[in-house]
């Protein structure tokens, strides 16, 4: 199966994710914190998603029948939040009250009150789990909803990950399409060095998932794994994604110590020109 995007779609996704890497990069420099690195690595994934796949209106941000998406590496709330006001759920002017006293948007998404979040996340293990609830509930309810979630790779280092696989798989939750955000890198290094997961395909096929393997900022690729994944009856799909670390920022690109630094104001004009001119 090989279903491609128009090239009308596709300068739309590049659009679109420029925009939200560009405000990633501006909210974390305003914030002196945050985590820039998976976030930028994650943009395209999310791109798709929210502008080529799911069923969701920033209008009826609770209506019961909207696909769900649950940022499981919850630390990344920087690229769903840009990704969201880019959706137009609230204003892109508040992006830059990231982790200020009172704000909405906070280091960690929080599903109160922010609208279009469905699950605060930011313990790592818990999102897969709150993921397979709402698919399973799809079920029981008999709604055609899909719930999408998206995982770090040195998130898979938690042990409530494969309890989530497991369940995911016994209760056949064809429903569920999760991705793996495969960048190589976690906060104190290489996934590989500090408690790997490797290989991680391998590993979601002996849970009983349906497994695809993708280059994570090809959105046609994207694109397909995700209707491939529709085909795909009586077990849950990862997607394992291969992307970059920082991806559109050349300086930040496959470096560990971007994992959760802030930019510096001059190092953030730099950065934003490198996303511009891409």
């Amino acid at each position: 199966m090989e279903i491609k995007l128009t090239p009308e779609e596709l300068s739309e996704l590049a659009s679109r994710a420029k925009a939200i890497r560009g405000n990633i990069v501006r909210m974390v420099t305003e914030a002196k914190s945050g985590h820039p690195g998976g976030s930028l690595s994650a943009a395209d994934i999310l791109a798709v998603l929210y502008f080529a796949e799911m069923n969701v209106d920033p209008s009826q941000a609770q209506n019961a029948d909207r696909d769900r998406f649950v940022l499981s590496k919850g630390h990344a709330a920087p690229v769903l939040y840009a990704t969201l006001a880019e959706k137009g759920y609230f204003p892109k002017e508040e992006l830059l009250s990231l982790r200020r006293i009172n704000s909405r948007l906070q280091g960690h998404p929080e599903m109160k009150s922010i609208p279009g979040i469905d699950m605060s996340t930011g313990s790592l293990g818990q999102g897969l789990s709150a993921a397979c609830g709402m698919a399973l509930a799809g079920k029981v309810d008999a709604r055609d909803y899909r719930v999408f979630a998206l995982l770090g790779d040195g998130e898979l280092e938690e042990g409530q990950i494969w309890e989530a696989a497991m369940f995911a798989a016994h209760y056949k939750l064809d429903n569920l399409t999760a991705f793996v955000d495969f960048n190589g890198l976690q906060i104190d290094g290489p996934v590989a060095e500090v408690l790997s997961p490797l290989p991680i395909p391998e590993k979601w096929q002996a849970f009983g998932w349906n497994v695809l393997i993708i280059d994570g900022h090809n959105y046609n690729e994207i694109y397909d794994a995700i209707q491939t994944a529709k085909t795909v009856k009586g077990k849950p799909t990862m997607i394992v994604a291969k992307t970059v670390k920082g991806k559109g920022v050349s300086q930040m690109e496959n470096i560990a110590d971007w994992h959760g630094k802030a930019p510096s104001r001059e190092e953030c004009e730099t950065f934003l020109a490198a996303i511009e001119g891409a």
